[in-house]
């Protein structure tokens, strides 16, 4: 009989019965097994061939200790041998926990830039005590590491301090060993981190830099930014000036890259201003790269007109000095200002006391002509640019509209009505009249004469009844600048209607024109003009005749005409007569107009016709056929 015992006193206690086996009195394969402390899981493997072997599954680290196999035998002395049992307990699986004492799973972070790293490697139990290392991609980390141990708890700490790029996605493990019979137990991470951009660039969709390129104002412009380095993908904003951009046309990533586009128009104020493209890392607030580029936008002169400061617009009077300032925003600088007066373009000119300085136009002693539009105008390399037009007014006393004496004839006892106009800044707001003649002068009553200021008019109702009245009329405005310095003078004559003309005479005449020529007769005391008017037909009487021309003569009687075309029916008779306020003289009528080309007027009497150019092209028609004909009969003739 077989059987083990457990002895781990130094064998004192050889109770301790562990597995036995029973051969007695029966073949080995019968053999009665028993096994009171390890059940099933302590059993003899025995074999004729080989000696007995003590199997044990799932040994127990209480389990560790000194056994003894002793064999009995039915005849002879027993037999016994000793075995030291040790059991290696392994330690459980390290867990490795950041600073704050959380446990971390597959992942560390993630962290930032510049950020110190501190791990612990966390192992408990082992028997003997296991040994704790730190191995860093692949590479063992000791001296970088401090352990402490507490009870069957050992800490073993690796720290790194700040973080930079190329520890990302560095592979941190720990491992735990005791015995080389079974693999350590060991437990890894992988450090993350957050990472800012590493570059960031402005261009031009096409690629190209704007380095030194000035943009227009008012045009369209495409621009993109791109950036690399930032973990995770950057976020790109843009800026002008300090107002962000909206017209985003997109984003691109790639792995390493973000692409942005943004399309802008640059206005005038945005001279001088940056576009900025900030990257930013979006999982980290201010972790972010950006470049700026400072815009130059050109754009034509803008302008604007203003009266001087000191002035008080509604308050110039003539013989006051003004001036007027031109204010211009360009880029490129103006090169060019030129001053515009109603149109017309103002020199610098001391004798007319106009004075241009800079950007400043200095008017001296201003009349009301100086009063009007005012514009000034500003170019620059892209064009040029016109201020809107400024009215300036100019304050002045009344003066008459028409500068001359106007003559006024009436005959006694007429009712005249005579029509006072002036102008005047502000209107005139009041009126007098005077009448004078050789032997004296009157002031006439308010009740002769109206009054519209709006208008600028007086209205005189005056009759003549005797030589007395025949004079000179005066008329005065005044205004809230001052009295009219000149009168307006009417020279009142007695008039009635003109004296016909006389010795009329034609010149010139031909098939469509003729001159005429008259004398003037008395023109009735009033200025008179000339009328002269073409009839066809038999002269029973003028009203039942047709009028073809009429033309009017100012200075004298002459008169050309053209373009006639004679009638075979009925004369062609021509009447003169004067015209002036008061009428019409008596007309003349000249005799009937006859032609001096004979043959024109028989071919016309006859029913052709034909005009001048007419005749000419069909006498050239003939003298052609003629020709034709006699080379025709010739080359018909035998040779």
């Amino acid at each position: 009989m077989t059987s083990y015992y457990q002895d781990q006193n130094q064998l004192k206690d050889s109770k301790s019965f562990v597995p036995k086996v029973d051969v007695r009195g029966k073949p080995l394969s019968e053999a009665r097994h028993q096994s009171r402390d390890f059940g099933q899981r302590a059993y003899f493997r025995m074999s004729i061939q080989e000696p007995a072997v003590l199997v044990i599954n799932k040994i127990k680290s209480h389990e560790a200790a000194v056994y003894r196999c002793r064999v009995d035998f039915n005849k002879g002395q027993s037999r016994s041998a000793r075995y030291n049992v040790t059991v290696i307990v392994p330690p459980e699986q390290p867990a490795i926990m950041d600073m704050w004492g959380r446990q971390l799973n597959g992942t560390a972070g993630p962290y930032e830039e510049g950020d110190n790293l501190s791990l612990t490697c966390r192992v408990t139990g082992g028997r003997p005590e296991p040994t704790v290392k730190w191995i860093v991609n692949g590479q063992l980390k000791d001296d970088d590491a401090y352990e402490s141990t507490a009870g069957d708890v050992i800490e073993k700490k690796i720290t790194v301090k700040s973080l930079t790029r190329s520890h990302l996605f560095s592979n941190f493990t720990c491992q735990a060993q005791n015995t080389h019979l079974v693999q350590p137990k060991k437990v890894s991470l992988i450090l993350d981190l957050n990472l800012k951009p590493l570059t960031v660039t402005i261009r031009k969709t096409n690629g190209q830099d704007f380095e030194n390129e000035a943009l227009k104002a008012g045009e369209r412009y495409e621009v993109e930014c791109e950036t690399t380095g930032s973990k995770p993908p950057a976020v790109i904003t843009w800026y002008k000036g300090r107002r962000p951009l909206i017209h985003v046309k997109g984003t691109m990533n790639t792995e390493n890259r973000t692409i942005s586009r943004v399309e802008f128009v640059p206005g005038v104020d945005d001279d001088g201003k940056s576009v900025t493209c900030r990257a930013e890392n979006p999982n980290v607030t201010g972790l972010y790269l950006e470049t700026s580029w400072r815009i130059n936008v050109v754009y034509a002169p803008i302008v604007s007109l203003r009266l001087g400061t000191s002035l008080n617009a509604g308050d110039i009077k003539e013989g006051d000095d003004v001036y007027f300032e031109c204010q211009i925003k360009a880029n490129p600088s103006w090169s060019k200002l030129t001053w515009i007066h109603n149109g017309v373009v103002l020199t610098h000119n001391t004798s007319a006391r106009i004075i241009r300085s800079n950007q400043s136009l200095v008017l001296q002693s201003v009349t009301r002509s100086s009063a009007g539009l005012y514009v000034c105008a500003a170019t620059n390399d892209i064009q040029e640019t016109r201020s809107k037009p400024l009215e300036f007014r100019v304050k002045y006393a009344p003066i008459c509209k028409e500068d001359k004496i106007m003559v006024v004839g009436a005959s006694r006892g007429e009712s005249l009505e005579i029509s006072c106009r002036v102008e005047a800044d502000p209107p005139a707001h009041s009126f007098r009249w005077k009448f004078n003649n050789s032997g004296e002068t009157l002031e006439l009553p308010a009740k002769l004469f109206s009054i519209d200021p709006n208008d600028g008019l007086s209205v005189l109702t005056y009759e003549p009844s005797t030589e007395l009245d025949y004079g000179t009329l005066s008329c005065w405005a005044d205004n809230l600048v001052g009295t009219q310095s000149r009168p307006c003078l009417f020279q009142l004559v007695a008039a009635g209607k003109p004296f016909p003309v006389r010795n009329c005479s034609l010149a010139n005449q031909t098939y469509t024109s003729v001159e005429v020529r008259c004398i003037a007769g008395y023109d009735g005391g009033l200025p008179q003009e000339f009328v002269l008017e073409v009839y066809h037909g038999d002269l029973d009487s003028l009203a039942s005749l047709r009028s073809l021309y009429n033309v009017t003569a100012k200075e004298e009687p002459f008169f050309e005409l053209s373009g006639l075309k004679a009638s075979v029916d009925a004369g062609t008779h021509v009447v003169v007569y004067a015209i002036n306020a008061k009428g019409r003289s008596q007309p003349i009528v000249l005799s009937e107009v006859t032609f001096r080309d004979a043959e024109r007027r028989t071919g016309q009497d006859a029913g052709m016709g034909l005009s001048p150019l007419m005749g000419v092209i069909i006498g050239a028609l003939v003298t052609l056929a003629l020709v034709l004909l006699v080379l025709l009969v010739k080359s018909s003739r035998p040779s």
